[in-house]
């Protein structure tokens, strides 16, 4: 029953209209409204749809909700950092100076919306 369902991903923002301004205006994003209030659509590659909506008590996820694969990370990122996008840093996965993890698997660096959910560019090879 499930198999052939056009299912889709959702993640809460604290703040629709920031959330918007950022997804569209830094990252280059396209939104559109939803039939109910408080909720939009981000309109990502080929069919892909993401729900957004907002809720006053959110709390951002400790795990990364959204993924971008792209070609090359260190472009994306030099790209998205021209942008204003500030990327994470951590010590495991270690991640050096741009914020990219390059210690085995693919390269990804993990930056946050203004609802300080966590986003990725991956390196799709």
């Amino acid at each position: 029953m499930l198999a052939d369902s056009p299912a889709f991903s959702g993640f809460a923002v604290d703040d629709l209209d920031r959330a918007r301004t950022f997804y569209e205006q830094t990252l280059g994003l396209s939104m559109s409204d939803v039939s109910m209030g408080g909720v939009a659509q981000l309109q990502l590659g080929g069919d892909t749809k993401v729900i957004v909506y907002a809720k006053p008590d959110h709390v951002p996820a400790t795990f990364t909700v959204l993924n971008f694969p792209v070609p090359d990370v260190d472009k994306a990122v030099d790209e998205l950092a021209a942008r204003g996008v500030e990327f994470l840093r951590y010590d495991n996965p270690p991640t050096d100076e741009k914020g990219i993890m390059r210690a085995g698997g693919p390269l990804i660096a993990w930056f946050t919306d203004p609802a300080g959910n966590i986003f990725s560019v991956i390196q799709e090879d």
